[in-house]
């Protein structure tokens, strides 16, 4: 079902060292997209010099990705290990540059550093020097977040991009809303496997919202509201059980509760799809537009 949304254009920014990270952005912004861009109005698209800039002569490299690239995005994530970057003749990294000039144009950014361990010997103690007292700069002038494995990564930039999403372009999905379009009630559910779906509605019922992945000797206990949902001894049980709930937390509808990853807590998001999966078997949902299509050149018709 076609659907009207305006693309916010999501910078990412970071060193050579990060890789990971930056394909787990990518990932994340796609299932944001999946479970929220219908009813909010607002798609994601991620960009990165490594797929938006093309060869151009006549400026400098960095100054060519800032034309093509930069000065097109609304938000900008960045994210740090061992390295700041190589300088760029007006800052000491590309992607300090980005940030900086991101900022100056009034727009929002996001700061990720990452605290995980590192050999000793494969450190540029150059490169590290100049990345701590760029950090202790940014600890200065606004609120970073750092984490300490990938999965604590993704756990934390999916529930903040969400936040910072609905906080900064609040506005711009009025602007959708006020645009002489009328939406229907319901919006397409995301894409949820039974699994998932099941540990939604049965955590909606249990007292706590809580939803436990214990390993013991047997093998996984996956259990909330009461019920064991993995057939313990069975590691394609297991997996498939252990897969659904990292769905949900990459998603935002669980967060971890404690930090051995063996308790999640349902967020509210977690909350309010699972009360639509339950109204959906009364209701279905579905988006349906209505009226004249806004006319703006920055709606993109799905």
């Amino acid at each position: 079902m076609s659907y009207q949304a305006i693309a916010i254009n999501v910078m990412i920014a970071s060193p050579g060292d990060v890789a990971t990270e930056r394909q787990n952005i990518r990932e994340l912004i796609q299932t944001w997209n999946a479970m929220h861009a219908e009813e909010r109005h607002l798609i994601l698209m991620p960009l990165g010099w490594e797929s938006h800039a093309s060869p151009q002569m006549g400026d400098r490299a960095q100054g060519v990705i800032n034309e093509q690239v930069l000065g097109r995005c609304d938000l900008l994530v960045a994210v740090f290990w061992t390295r700041l970057g190589s300088p760029t003749g007006e800052a000491p990294s590309g992607t300090v540059e980005e940030i900086n000039r991101h900022l100056q144009d009034g727009k929002p950014a996001m700061l990720y550093f990452s605290n995980a361990p590192v050999r000793p010997d494969s450190v540029d103690e150059v490169q590290y020097a100049a990345l701590r007292d760029f950090r202790t700069d940014c600890e200065g002038r606004g609120l970073i977040e750092t984490y300490d494995s990938i999965e604590e990564f993704r756990n934390k930039f999916a529930r903040q991009l969400t936040q910072t999403v609905f906080r900064e372009f609040a506005e711009t999905q009025s602007s959708v809303n006020n645009a002489g379009i009328e939406f229907a009630e319901y919006s397409a559910l995301p894409e949820l496997s039974d699994e998932s779906q099941t540990v939604l509605l049965e955590a909606a019922q249990d007292d706590r919202g809580i939803v436990a992945c214990i390993r013991v000797m047997r093998g996984s206990i996956v259990q909330t509201n009461g019920k064991q949902l993995a057939e313990i001894g069975n590691p394609r049980s297991e997996a498939k059980w252990r897969a659904a709930i990292d769905a949900l937390v990459a998603m935002g509808c669980l967060e971890p509760r404690g930090h051995k990853g063996e308790v999640f807590g349902l967020t509210h998001t977690g909350y309010e799809i699972a009360d639509r999966l339950s109204q959906s078997a009364h209701c279905p949902p579905q988006a349906v537009v209505k009226g004249k299509p806004a006319q703006s050149s920055d709606l993109l018709l799905k």
